[in-house]
């Protein structure tokens, strides 16, 4: 069996056209919309033989691969590593990285503790953190978005509400851009990034534990799920360092990309402006525009097919999200940025019974944000260049300079 990135080598299926492209280079990953235009355009699938993988970029291919767990399984590794073929370099999620009906006994204890009425209580909180940031923001005028705003906002109140006693703003930021290059190939951004896990992995472990958190957050009442006999001391600490990596990183991409969208449609600011019922709207077609989450895999456990093309048991599948999520098939206009939009079934949060535990943890954090915004900013413009950062998983801004001006 040859293999490659961990994961068997799968001969080309019939009608799928061959494309010789790396989709993990940095300049793609900096700047992806021409590649997915391109990947859309190839069909159904696109096969590329430096991974030996499909890739699919189109909507509705993706969403029926993202969304069908029993055919395309997540328990053999979301990134290329198969990982019923070799041992992965930590223990699998055992949320994300794993079927149901195992899935649902571990995700059902986040989905109580990530529920609407919870977010409700954080709701004052979160927007007087919101308010405060955005006011010292605007006495600056001119910050750099990404380290001053999009960073800071998750990584002050996230930590309170998991009730973290220590909190290492780098090391929470770091450990989640670190999981999410897991996902890739053997490349340098992967290399750079795990050669970080010595550093922030034992810290980040260490804060998980059950003595390490405060009694009256989502850690606390993870462990309080074992305490009812509903899971295990090991997989409560597990549980809790998903919500780390999960609860930070992405938010801060979120945020950075809001920002980035806001900053360079005026006339979508001003309408935001003037109609604060479009604050979810406006974030849901952030996520649809940008993608945090450019892509997953998945790994088909069956012999099966898709769009008339036929996929053999163990192929992995490149589910380029972002792609997808700019299909002007699902979305006319994709390639316009406009929050009166209703983007739904968007693919930013994932879908069907793997769609993101945390989405409303995130949606809560922006909305207190926007919110903030709306009522105080009355420009938002760029004071340089926007620069993204390469990432195996993430398309995430590195570098975001705007200016404030008050109302």
């Amino acid at each position: 069996m040859k293999m490659i990135e961990g994961h068997a080598v799968i001969d080309v299926p019939d009608n799928v056209p061959v494309w010789d492209i790396d989709p993990y280079n940095p300049e793609i990953l900096a700047n992806p919309l021409n590649y997915y235009a391109e990947l859309r355009a190839k069909g159904p699938f696109a096969y590329i033989p430096k991974y030996g993988i499909l890739a699919c970029g189109r909507h509705k291919e993706n969403k029926e691969v993202f969304s069908d767990w029993e055919r395309f399984v997540s328990s053999r590794g979301v990134g290329l590593q198969d990982f019923k073929l070799g041992k992965p370099w930590r223990d699998p999620s055992i949320v994300l990285e794993v079927d149901p009906p195992e899935h649902g006994r571990t995700r059902k204890i986040l989905m109580r503790l990530m529920s609407p009425k919870v977010m409700r209580t954080l709701a004052d909180d979160f927007q007087l953190a919101a308010d405060r940031l955005i006011d010292e923001l605007l006495e600056k005028g001119t910050f750099e978005a990404v380290t001053e705003l999009a960073e800071v906002y998750p990584t002050t109140v996230f930590p309170d509400a998991m009730g973290l006693r220590a909190c290492d703003k780098r090391r929470l930021i770091d450990y989640g851009a670190m999981v999410f290059n897991a996902l890739g190939p053997d490349n340098d951004l992967r290399r750079k990034a795990m050669a970080t896990a010595p550093d922030i992995v034992p810290w980040i472990t260490e804060q998980c534990l059950r003595e390490n958190l405060k009694p009256n957050g989502f850690g606390a009442a993870i462990y309080a799920a074992v305490d009812e006999g509903e899971i295990t001391e090991e997989e409560a600490g597990m549980l809790a360092r998903s919500l780390l990596s999960a609860g930070v990183d992405t938010t801060v991409t979120g945020l950075g990309s809001a920002l980035w969208c806001l900053a360079t449609n005026p006339d979508q600011f001003e309408l935001l402006k003037s109609d604060m019922q479009l604050l979810r709207p406006a974030f849901e077609e952030v996520l649809r525009y940008t993608s945090p989450v450019h892509s997953f895999c998945r790994t088909a456990d069956i012999d099966t097919e898709v769009s008339s093309i036929k996929i053999k048991q163990g192929t992995k599948i490149l589910c380029v999200l972002g792609a997808a999520n700019m299909d002007e098939d699902q979305w006319p206009g994709a390639t316009k940025f406009d929050i009166s939009r209703k983007p739904v079934g968007h693919m930013a949060m994932g879908a069907g019974v793997h769609g993101c535990v945390g989405q409303n943890l995130a949606r809560a954090e922006v909305q207190a944000i926007f919110t903030a915004i709306a009522n105080k900013v009355d420009t938002i413009k760029l004071a340089g260049e926007a620069v993204w950062r390469p990432n195996n998983a993430v398309h995430a801004l590195d570098s975001l300079p705007i200016t404030f001006t008050r109302k």
